[in-house]
């Protein structure tokens, strides 16, 4: 009996080990991004190419899982909307980590449990408690302390890189608990459905920039790092898709709190910035509100 409690112990570790190693990864991916910007590749072109290198190399890995009897079974139409709603997410991070601060935009992306609360009680049926209705008062709170401006007549300000951060957030909370909800694709499919669903939004969105990007004038340095960057962006869908999977979506959002732990380590030592009082005080109610998102429902 104690070796079978033991093997189910390891096995509940396993996908929430997958998502802390995940969102460490995650919250230092925003460097290379920025480096490739600084050598002229925009954040949609990169991006569009790094997913694009994961998905050729990730289909000539899972190249047995695209059957069409594991494609379609099930409910196929789950996997569209996981690739569209996480293409936008990962998009929407790599342009406001390119554009703003990097603590600030991950703090508005923090938002997500806020956004998790409904999606999980419309699309899992997970009945909301007191702790959900604190967990919005102290995001929607912690979110206006930090866009307030006192000095500006008292309105809000939110940038281009702000809004990119929330809209990221709104996403990810989205296709987490429509990942959680699609228990008839495994997690290669769900990774295929996100490498693809990523590179068009984001090949898209670079043929709307002005000048049309070339990548004739790129360097070899450069386009190893967008090699490297593909392959861990492989690596860690595939590891961040099976933790979303066999883990509860409000205890993935507060699990993934472990980004913002990386990403300020990073952005100190790597970015020189430093976040105001402000930031300081409303990011601290952001992370306060994710961890009571642990307990914010009831099956």
């Amino acid at each position: 009996m104690l070796t079978s409690q033991n093997k189910q112990n390891r096995r509940n570790a396993l996908p929430v080990t997958a998502l802390l190693a995940g969102a460490i990864i995650w919250g230092l991916l925003w460097y290379p991004y920025r480096l490739l910007e600084q050598a002229g590749i925009s954040g949609p072109v990169a991006t569009a190419i790094t997913y694009i290198i994961a998905l050729l190399l990730g289909s000539a890995v899972f190249r047995n899982h695209l059957r069409r009897p594991h494609l379609f079974g099930g409910k196929p139409h789950l996997l569209f909307w996981i690739g569209l709603f996480a293409g936008w997410t990962n998009l929407a991070y790599v342009l406001g980590v390119i554009h703003g601060e990097i603590m600030r935009v991950l703090l508005l992306f923090y938002l997500a449990p806020l956004w998790t609360i409904v999606f999980a009680r419309v699309l899992l049926n997970e009945i909301l408690s007191l702790h959900g209705y604190l967990v919005i008062t102290f995001s929607l709170a912690g979110a206006i302390i930090m866009l307030w401006q006192p000095e500006n007549s008292g309105s809000l300000y939110s940038s281009y890189a702000d809004w990119m951060g929330l809209s990221a957030g709104f996403t990810f909370a989205l296709s987490n608990v429509l990942s959680r909800k699609d228990q008839h694709h495994n997690v290669q499919l769900k990774s295929l459905a996100v490498w693809l669903g990523v590179g068009l939004i984001a090949l898209t969105y670079s043929l709307f920039l002005s000048p049309v990007p070339v990548l004739s004038d790129i360097s070899g340095k450069m386009y190893l790092l967008l090699l490297g960057v593909g392959l861990i962006v492989l690596a860690l869908s595939v590891i961040m898709q099976y933790g979303l999977t066999h883990t509860p979506a409000n205890q993935a959002s507060v699990i993934m709190l472990a980004e913002l732990v990386a990403a300020a380590i990073g952005a100190y030592f790597l970015a020189d910035e430093a976040m105001t009082k402000r930031e300081w005080i409303g990011g601290a109610m952001i992370v306060s509100a994710g961890l009571f998102s642990s307990r914010m429902n009831r099956a």
